[in-house]
């Protein structure tokens, strides 16, 4: 009887530690960390191609060969007293422009190889006027203003349905500035 009650007493401390192992478990699978880590590249090589001739600046994005697919946006930027205006012109079915934030957004996936339709950018300059004759002076431009064009990228995500969607609270940053490919004329 004395081996009985002491194997009884074996197996209420058996079970009483195994009822208590899950907890234990869970508590180091939650609680435990890891250092360490990988650099992990996103993949989502683009370039912006500008071009400039008789005061217009042509825009186009490309896609790197070895890109993942992407959806782009690009936004202008121009504070001089010298331009009266920005013209834009542009595919309606390729991009949109959206008010509240001042992008342009191409309304097609950018897959790898491939380039956006031409944003085109017309500057328009103010004519100044000489106040004591009130002639028309020439614009000496030289490097009085910039027009920039600064683009984001963000990889293509699919809803639960498969549907395509751009979320732009997590935008692939380039990691180097572009300089664009060919300059004519000033102005830029």
């Amino acid at each position: 009887m004395k081996k009985g009650s002491l194997c009884l007493a074996a197996l209420a401390v058996v079970l009483v530690l195994g009822a208590g192992v899950h907890n234990i478990w869970a508590y180091f699978t939650t609680y435990a960390q890891a250092q360490g880590g990988y650099v992990v590249e996103l993949g989502d090589k683009t370039q912006i191609k500008e071009e400039f001739a008789d005061w217009t600046k042509r825009v186009v994005i490309t896609s790197s060969e070895d890109s993942q697919p992407v959806y782009v946006r690009a936004k202008v930027f121009c504070e001089s007293t010298l331009v009266e205006r920005l013209e834009y012109e542009y595919p309606e079915a390729d991009w949109t422009y959206n008010e509240d934030d001042d992008y342009f957004y191409y309304q097609h996936i950018l897959d790898a190889k491939q380039e956006t339709s031409e944003l085109l950018i017309r500057i328009n300059l103010k004519e100044e006027f000489d106040p004591a004759t009130g002639e028309i002076l020439e614009n000496e431009v030289g490097d009085n203003f910039n027009v920039v064009v600064v683009y984001e990228c963000t990889p293509v995500r699919y809803d639960e349905a498969g549907n395509p969607y751009a979320d732009w609270d997590s935008v692939v940053l380039q990691e180097e500035a572009q300089e664009p490919e060919a300059q004519q004329g000033g102005g830029e």
